[in-house]
């Protein structure tokens, strides 16, 4: 049985998603009280592979916004969709997830735009919603809001990439996406090939 945390009538019902939440937040205020020294310092991008805080911005930049816009459309989203994959899969199993979606997209960057910073969380919002779209997986079936989810977001993405000129990292946004579609695919795999509850 899960562990139930709350303060009086507030139920604290997804730690992680708080988490994530209360902590950008902090780094955001942070970031504007050191002139943005705070943002630039977590913020990925390519330094050295000798660079230990490389290694540490490769998991943080997914806790650093640009502002208070950058922050609300990434954490409303997250707010939204989070608690109910956090209940659904654990707090333990969404932070790895959040771990490897960060990494992932991150090195991405790292490899691929090394004289682009990146931060925000959006490569985790696009990983949430691919993922929740597998709530309804029914045994061997998979759900045509899946891949309606998954045609839109990305596609979207990739159309966007290639028609506008903006500071989106569009390549985060697929990266997430496709992490939170694997991620699904591995949690009902037994679903889709069997039959089989997992």
């Amino acid at each position: 049985m899960k562990k139930k945390f709350s303060i009086g009538i507030i139920d604290l019902n997804a730690p992680v998603i708080l988490g994530i939440t209360f902590v950008s937040l902090a780094i955001l205020l942070l970031g504007y009280l050191t002139g943005g020294a705070t943002s630039r310092f977590l913020a990925v991008r390519y330094t050295s592979w000798l660079d230990p805080m490389m290694y540490l911005r490769l998991f943080s930049h997914v806790l650093v916004h640009a502002d208070f816009s950058h922050y609300i459309g990434n954490i409303l989203l997250i707010l939204v969709v989070g608690p109910m994959v956090e209940e659904k899969y654990g707090s333990q199993k969404l932070l790895v997830m959040f771990a490897v979606t960060a990494l992932v997209t991150g090195r991405i960057n790292v490899l691929f735009f090394r004289n682009v910073m990146l931060m925000g969380a959006s490569g985790l919002v696009f990983m949430l919603i691919l993922l929740a779209s597998f709530t309804n997986l029914r045994e061997g079936k998979i759900p045509l809001t899946v891949l309606l989810v998954a045609v839109l977001y990305i596609g979207n993405e990739i159309w966007s990439g290639i028609t506008v000129q903006d500071n989106i990292s569009r390549i985060s946004h697929i990266a997430g996406g496709l992490c939170g579609a694997g991620f699904g695919f591995f949690f009902h795999r037994n679903k889709l090939g069997n039959g089989k509850r997992f």
